[in-house]
């Protein structure tokens, strides 16, 4: 018994962390289901820009592209993250339309 807590213990847990991420794909998809709830993505990071406190990046998962908006120092290119946001469809900033975007309430970076 005690092996099956140590074995299945840690296998739960694993399975677990996983819960809630969304392909970007469907955030695309199916902007309305999504429109500002909280969603976590993972990806890469393939383009950024900013100052050092606030900025904007793309994030690739393979299913395809969404850009993050932030109020932090932002992941360097090529840096695999795990971001939650609020996700927006159509947001309007400045006179600008960034169509599909999520506002980072919190990012890791993996590496």
């Amino acid at each position: 018994m005690q092996i099956a807590k140590w074995v299945l213990a840690p296998a739960l847990l694993l399975a677990l962390t996983g819960c809630g991420s969304v392909k970007i794909r469907q955030l695309v998809h199916n902007p309305g289901r999504y429109q500002n709830r909280t969603v976590r993505i993972a990806g890469n990071v393939t383009r950024s820009t900013g100052a050092l406190v606030a900025g904007a990046y793309q994030v690739d998962d393979g299913t395809g592209k969404i850009t993050v908006l932030s109020m932090r120092p932002i992941p360097p290119r090529g840096a695999s993250v795990r971001v939650k946001g609020e996700f927006n469809s159509g947001l309007q900033i400045l006179n600008r339309s960034f169509g599909n975007v999520i506002r980072e309430q919190d990012v890791h970076v993996v590496r």
